[in-house]
């Protein structure tokens, strides 16, 4: 029996997205950044997709541990770091990497007891102003790590590009530029590459990148689809009609009757809601595929059910397949009619939603 909302993954589309990566940024090492649950994807699932990269990204410790516990044995960088001496005996014992970005971090270092040696990236906040030091900072901080027993004596560097996604915004140069002008006379490895960053950016490539939402198929840029940039989408939704009725000009469909029929239709009910992890906000008009062919919503988002027009669909009924995105829909498109990313999208599937592997 197929559930009524069901996600298909297609995994071969992972090594596709990297193929990309790589031709892309050809002489570096790629981080594949899976934190969030693999994007929504499943994290072990996801990490075994793209198991023949050189390390992987998450952001918080429970996510390693889960990598470690599984049997990867790639570098595991910690995007977000320790906050707690704890935290840091657990990187050390699981043989983590750490992103250190604050004072208090590099104390807790100093006076952790683990005998294991640890690996860091000090991260420089070069313009994203969430997570780093500053460049009056920098330095002073990379000098405390080097005279730390605790560390192996390479300290890789690192930063984020805030705003790579816009290829005409002169910001993303100047972070690039400051970090290597605050980096230069330092050893160890540097990493500044998001997806957006190895894409349109090549002054970003150094020696490792870190792709994230390419490797799911997604463009990080919001004029441009994953498509149109040679990727393959990993996820695909899907659902079904469970009513087809007719309603008359007048009538209003859903909450609060904010969609008034004006002219004779065939109404659709779709058994997807936000419930399930179909955005809240998409508005009337936002596409929807009826047995392959494109239709649009009509009506409230409601949290089990979404409403379609199915005027173009004399044939449509009850129990045909319905896609909400995918390959042939993109999940950029329904995103930009929902006034949000395709992150949010994907990382929101919830748990009802049965996930069906296509290797």
């Amino acid at each position: 029996m197929k559930p009524a909302a069901y996600a298909v993954l297609n995994l071969d589309a992972v090594q596709h997205n990297l193929a990309v990566v790589r031709h892309y940024a050809p002489a570096a090492k790629v981080t594949a950044v899976i934190k969030a649950n693999g994007y929504g994807h499943g994290l072990l699932r996801i990490a075994e997709a793209a198991k023949n990269v050189d390390g992987f990204a998450v952001a918080r410790i429970e996510e390693a541990i889960q990598l470690r516990e599984a049997g990867f044995q790639q570098r595991i960088v910690l995007l977000e770091g320790f906050s707690c001496a704890e935290e840091l005996i657990a990187i050390a014992h699981y043989q983590l990497e750490t992103v250190i970005h604050c004072v208090e971090q590099i104390s807790l270092l100093e006076q952790c007891q683990a005998t294991e040696k640890i690996s860091v990236w000090l991260k420089l906040d070069s313009g994203m102003n969430r997570l780093g030091f500053k460049s009056t900072e920098f330095l002073s901080a990379h000098q405390r790590l080097k005279n730390c027993a605790l560390l192996n004596p390479k300290i890789n560097l690192m930063t984020h590009l805030a705003n790579a996604d816009d290829k005409n915004d002169a910001k993303t140069l100047a972070q690039i530029d400051l970090f290597k002008e605050v980096v230069s006379d330092l050893d160890g490895e540097w990493s500044i590459a998001n997806s957006a960053g190895l894409l349109a950016w090549q002054e970003s490539l150094t020696d490792w990148v870190r792709p994230g939402l390419m490797l799911y198929g997604i463009s990080p840029f919001p004029e441009k689809t994953g498509a149109q940039l040679e990727l393959k989408p990993v996820m695909s939704l899907y659902s079904k009609l469970i009513a087809v009725k007719q309603i008359n000009p007048g009538e209003t469909v859903g909450y609060s009757g904010s969609w008034v029929c004006e002219k004779p239709t065939r109404l659709g009910v779709v058994a997807i809601g936000y419930g399930d992890g179909y955005p809240r906000y998409a508005k009337t008009g936002t596409p929807v595929l009826v047995n392959g062919l494109r239709v649009p919503l009509v009506g409230r988002v409601s949290m089990d059910m979404i409403t379609v027009d199915l005027n173009s669909q004399p044939e449509a009924k009850m129990g045909d397949s319905v896609t909400l995105w995918g390959m042939d829909l993109p999940v950029e498109e329904i995103a930009l009619n929902s006034d949000t990313i395709p992150y949010t999208l994907v990382c929101g599937i919830t748990q009802r939603v049965q996930i069906v592997e296509n290797k």
